[in-house]
């Protein structure tokens, strides 16, 4: 089924491959449900509904696609939808969860109609990687709020906190985990996490009764979105982000995996790359269902690729792995705060580092640049940042005369922009 002999590879390395690939990225086990049960949504069910949607959209990009990627509701989607969504803007995780269900559906058509990737080469590159660097800082403000080194401050709006024990756990994890990177030692993230917890537990900041168990019920989650409220017109703005946020991350995602793993052609044609847009749209309107925000390809899928993982064998391994994660609901439900700040920091410096490939000397694609990653964390807000960075750069274009820059896909995207910016500041 998966070729394993015209792809140079075989079973044990594939396996390998799909062990590695589930290391790297099983700290989102842990950490979705924290960030999402902050929207008021139930964190046993939040378990359940990452770990079926990461089972269920691998598994589906492994026998479609047959390629070594995995699926996950992913880092930065989350965020958007917990804290611009539903704590910024007010909406119920339900209609929030209507607004993944609808950008889900937007997509798909986007990719059955080929529009998909011409949206993508529209975006000026300086404002792609912006989006990325901005939402690096977004998710690292989040993780050292979480961690309680950064608090609120009435005079200065946040300071420095009190180095409590948690606090204190959590800085060494953070360094642990730096080490760890620094030795490329697969899974870092997930032994910062483990590692926090134990500290935890021994200095009773953490108290766990059980590792395993049952899954928990799905019940208080799944079909519960609200598709008819997400249907309204000021949230328009909101299901465009969402789209653009899984827009790029996946395409790029996409193209720098399969790159790793051999999967272009000649002409530098990407194998596959149809059928695994369609599922990530279909995974993401799969992951609403069950009660999670956006799913996308995980570029964590690289550190399997390069442990030799060259086909959907390797993700059929991932997906399975994922499915055990269901019967450890104690151990993860356990783990505090103080433990997945780290790995927000950390994901914060990974989406922050292709920051050197904007150029900063031209002020044309500087200051949109900037806009949008700064505004992200200071406004807490990842549509403004994206809404304030378009609009500005088709502003600053049209000042200067540059209008032929502009193509008409970014017109239509500058458009929506003010419309969404508009909207925010009447509401």
């Amino acid at each position: 089924m998966f070729k394993l002999k015209e792809n140079n590879t075989n079973i044990r390395t594939e396996v390998i491959g799909g062990f590695t690939t589930f290391l790297t990225m099983a700290y989102i086990i842990f950490v979705n449900p924290m960030i999402l049960s902050e929207a008021g949504m139930d964190k046993p069910a939040l378990i359940t509904a990452t770990c079926l949607a990461a089972c269920v959209s691998t598994l589906l990009v492994a026998f479609w696609a047959k390629v070594p990627f995995a699926m996950a509701p992913g880092m930065g989607l989350n965020a958007f939808f917990t804290y611009t969504l539903v704590l910024g803007q007010g909406l119920s995780w339900e209609t929030a969860l209507g607004v993944v269900f609808v950008s889900g559906v937007a997509f798909l058509i986007l990719t059955l109609a080929g529009i998909r990737e011409k949206v993508v080469s529209a975006i000026p590159l300086s404002l792609r990687i912006a989006t990325a660097a901005g939402i690096g800082l977004f998710i690292t403000f989040i993780g050292l709020k979480n961690l309680g080194l950064v608090v609120d401050n009435p005079a200065t709006l946040v300071s420095i906190g009190p180095l409590t024990r948690p606090v204190l756990i959590g800085l060494c994890a953070l360094i642990l985990i730096t080490i760890l990177e620094i030795k490329k030692v697969k899974g870092s993230i997930l032994i910062g996490i483990f590692s926090a917890t134990a500290a935890g537990i021994l200095f009773g900041e953490v108290h766990l009764d059980a590792v395993f168990s049952a899954p928990p019920s799905l019940a208080p989650l799944a079909f519960q979105l609200d598709i008819l409220g997400a249907l309204k017109w000021g949230l328009a703005g909101a299901i465009f982000s969402f789209m653009f946020v899984d827009l790029f991350d996946s395409i790029g995602t996409i193209v720098a995996c399969s790159y790793e793993a051999g999967h272009v052609e000649e002409d530098g044609t990407i194998k596959h790359i149809d059928k695994v847009l369609k599922a990530d749209a279909v995974a993401t309107i799969a992951g609403s269902l069950m009660g999670t925000s956006t799913t996308t390809t995980y570029i964590e899928s690289a550190s399997g690729i390069a442990d030799g993982a060259r086909t959907g064998l390797a993700s059929v391994v991932t997906g399975c792995l994922f499915l055990v994660g269901l019967f450890c609901a104690p151990l993860i439900g356990a783990v505090p705060a103080f433990a997945t700040a780290p790995a927000l920091i950390i994901v914060g410096v990974f989406m922050f580092r292709n920051i050197k490939q904007i150029d900063f000397i031209d002020f044309k694609n500087a200051v949109p640049a900037f806009l949008t990653m700064i505004l992200m964390p200071l406004t807490f807000s990842i549509a403004t940042g994206l809404t304030v960075g378009f609009l500005s750069y088709v502003i600053i274009a049209v000042c200067c005369g540059d209008l032929k820059k502009i193509s008409p896909v970014m017109w239509v995207v500058g458009l929506l922009s003010a419309i969404n910016l508009a909207v925010s500041v009447a509401n």
